[in-house]
């Protein structure tokens, strides 16, 4: 069964830090690009960062450049998601998604999503 588990989400203060994971099992993450996306309270899904299956990365929402990076490691078949300086609009359930290759911005392009985790900046 192919099946993608994100963790590391919780509550952080404001300028906090945190790590996602989104790993994968079933397949293996080396051919695929892998996205990841969020949905704030009340606001569609949005795409965050994607890296591709050679490890180049794409960064689709401004707001989050010069604070949040991807990664992957395909020994562990995991990519990580490091947020940095988290703001109170960073508050949302993020999703990692993943899709043969290449990066796009559009979520109705990946194949795979996993469950989600929530992410939650409060003081």
């Amino acid at each position: 069964q192919l099946q993608l588990v994100e963790s590391g989400g919780g509550l952080v203060q404001p300028g906090g830090s945190l790590r996602l994971s989104c790993a994968a099992s079933g397949f293996t993450l080396d051919y695929y690009a892998i996205g990841w996306f969020r949905q704030g309270p009340g606001k569609e899904r949005e795409g965050v960062l994607c890296i591709s299956s050679s490890g180049s990365s794409t960064n689709y929402a401004d707001s989050v450049k010069g604070r949040f990076t991807i990664s992957r490691d395909n020994a562990k078949n995991t990519v990580y998601l490091q947020m940095n300086s988290l703001k109170p609009e960073d508050t949302a359930v993020y999703y990692c998604a993943a899709r043969m290759r290449n990066c796009f911005r559009s979520g109705s392009l990946y194949d795979y999503w996993g469950q989600g985790t929530q992410v939650t900046v409060s003081s």
